[in-house]
């Protein structure tokens, strides 16, 4: 069920694998993407199981749902009825809500002020990374008095398995130089992870990057290398003080 996890304080933080689980054929097996075409009641058992192993009741775990944007939310309490609202990037200052990131090559990241309690969970892919999502989700979080934080940037694509036209990097690059990278067969390619880390460090967060590619590694789902494919997440959570 997890790859990585680990205690600071009252925040935990983990990053899942793809074992465990109760979905099968290119879902095997703890698939928690509901928008991939997979069994819903497999993903929701998965995604029931996940909130026990976090402590957590069902509607304390919270999904975004995710579109590659810059948006972030503030929530205090578990979604309404119509669920969530389009967003990359969930805050929050309440205990107890566990918050949850999707992806499938994209890079996850887990933010915590761990004396003030607040964390966040963001959706960092290329389209992210490039429109700023993490200064976005950083403002969100000092807003809600969050003053020394730190993030857990978790397992995606490396760069020598993101191949991308020239006209992409040079894109990212603009926005990120450390992004930009040559592929494993010396084409133009991004490093979406690195681009972060240092987006980051600009806003004065302390990392922790856990390595790992999502690729290259089986434990993990990758769009890349299987095309139709399950999604594992990031979870971060406060307990109560």
């Amino acid at each position: 069920m997890f790859s990585w996890r680990q205690q600071t304080g009252r925040v935990s933080w983990a990053f899942t694998d793809r074992e465990g689980g109760r979905s099968v054929g290119e879902f095997d097996s703890f698939n928690l993407g509901g928008h991939v075409g997979d069994d819903p009641e497999a993903v929701e058992a998965n995604r029931g199981a996940l909130a026990a192993a976090v402590d957590v009741p069902r509607d304390h775990l919270l999904f975004m749902q995710q579109c590659h944007g810059a948006d972030v939310v503030v929530v205090d309490g578990p979604w309404a009825p119509a669920g969530p609202p389009p967003a990359d990037g969930v805050v929050t200052a309440t205990p107890g809500l566990a918050l949850a990131v999707l992806v499938a090559d994209c890079t996850p990241v887990l933010l915590a002020d761990v004396a003030a309690g607040v964390v966040g969970a963001v959706h960092a892919g290329r389209p992210g990374m490039t429109t700023g999502i993490i200064d976005v989700a950083v403002a969100r979080m000092r807003e809600l008095g969050a003053r020394e934080l730190a993030a857990v940037v978790g397992p995606s694509i490396c760069a020598r398995c993101y191949e991308v036209p020239e006209e992409l990097r040079a894109a990212a690059a603009a926005v990120a130089p450390e992004s930009s990278a040559r592929s494993w067969t010396g084409t133009p390619a991004i490093d979406v992870a690195a681009g972060v880390v240092a987006q980051l460090a600009a806003n004065d967060v302390a990392v922790h990057w856990v390595p790992g590619c999502s690729r290259e590694d089986d434990r993990l789902f990758s769009y890349r290398r299987d095309g139709r494919t399950g999604r594992y997440a990031g979870v971060v959570l406060a307990g109560a003080s």
